[in-house]
């Protein structure tokens, strides 16, 4: 069993952080000017030791009027120019990870998937395995149009989520508004290269016209229940259903914010644990009446205080303790597997290309 991973921010910890994705999280916490930058929770090697198999690396820009920046988010952009410019220096160091290192490999075809998973098969030497690592664009704003998105096609881009905050596509979670005209007109490209959409923290209006009007594959990378805290960036019952019904799939953050809804940041580490995350599982497969729609999104390195992250989670390592609590929860093993990889891999064998 592999563990595929909707969410983390390889590229964007790179770049704003200096973080080196190939050293171990704990060697990198004793970074020297660490003041203060959230804690280092992801490596290759650790994500590896998880089993964490495939990753949806994202492109993440941040304007220089988002809302409490911090003082380790030093690279903003002001114009669509320079959105741009920030998001292909993160997608030129996911292809120069992939260049460097023969154990990561970007994942552009069916064919470059099928080589990454069976990499894990059989019983061969852990230096063999590889991870595939599948690029999304985590608000579209560095698209300058949206004919442009050939162009990222050929740089390695495989997802897109319109919004994350406010961009010229979509409104982000908490606005009334929805996708703007060129949102629709991004929607349209997308179908035309059959490219997989990220409903993540679009607005509700933008979600339920995305719902409608998008043909393709769809995804929630890293959205939880509303259930289980009363937040826009969450899904409501409604949206997950909808979401359900186009077969798309949802991921489950690890952030415990998201998932115990009396949780306070002052909070001591212990109290709250992976069975939280399954209880948010569990709830999307008691709401869809299927294992079908859910997986995980983990967006573990999503710049959170160490403490804000489940008990057990010391690095991404420990994301392969969510096997054993789907288990004990009374999930079965082809169950757990489904949670875990294949629904996800089911929406990227849907929109890939053969090769």
């Amino acid at each position: 069993m592999i563990i595929v991973d909707a969410q983390q921010n390889i590229a964007f910890n790179a770049q704003q952080m200096g973080r080196d994705y190939t050293c171990w999280a704990w060697h990198q916490r004793q970074e020297p000017d660490r003041q203060d930058k959230p804690a280092t929770v992801a490596s290759l090697r650790d994500n590896m030791l998880g089993r964490v198999a495939i990753v949806f690396g994202s492109l993440q820009v941040l304007s220089e009027t988002t809302p409490g920046l911090a003082s380790w988010q030093r690279y903003t952009y002001r114009t669509a120019a320079d959105a741009q410019q920030l998001a292909r220096w993160q997608m030129d160091n996911y292809r120069r990870l992939a260049d460097d290192h023969s154990r990561i490999r970007l994942i552009l075809t069916r064919a470059d998937l099928a080589d990454v998973l069976q990499s894990w098969r059989g019983d061969d030497s852990i230096e063999k395995q590889q991870q595939g690592i599948v690029v999304k664009m985590k608000g579209a704003e560095p698209l300058s149009e949206p004919r442009q998105l050939e162009e990222w096609l050929e740089y390695g881009l495989r997802i897109v989520a319109p919004s994350w905050r406010q961009t010229r596509y979509a409104a982000a979670a908490g606005s009334t508004e929805g996708l703007t005209p060129l949102g629709y007109e991004l929607l349209e490209v997308m179908a035309g290269f059959n490219m997989l959409l990220d409903i993540s923290a679009m607005s509700e209006a933008a979600t339920a016209a995305a719902l409608d009007r998008y043909e393709g594959a769809l995804i929630a990378s890293h959205s939880n229940p509303r259930y289980f805290y009363n937040s826009p960036r969450c899904l409501a019952d409604e949206q997950i259903r909808r979401l359900a019904e186009r077969d798309g799939v949802m991921g489950i953050m690890v952030y415990n914010r998201f998932l115990r809804p009396d949780w306070h940041p002052s909070d001591p580490k212990r109290r709250v644990t992976l069975s939280h995350w399954v209880d948010a599982v569990d709830y999307v497969c008691q709401l869809t009446g299927s294992v079908a729609h859910v997986g995980l999104g983990s967006d573990i390195d999503g710049g959170y205080p160490y403490h804000a992250l489940p008990t057990e989670i010391d690095t991404s390592s420990d994301l392969w303790l969510l096997r054993r609590e789907l288990l004990e929860r009374g999930f079965a093993e082809t169950e757990v597997e489904a949670i875990l990889s294949g629904n996800m891999l089911r929406k990227l064998n849907e929109s890939l290309p053969d090769g």
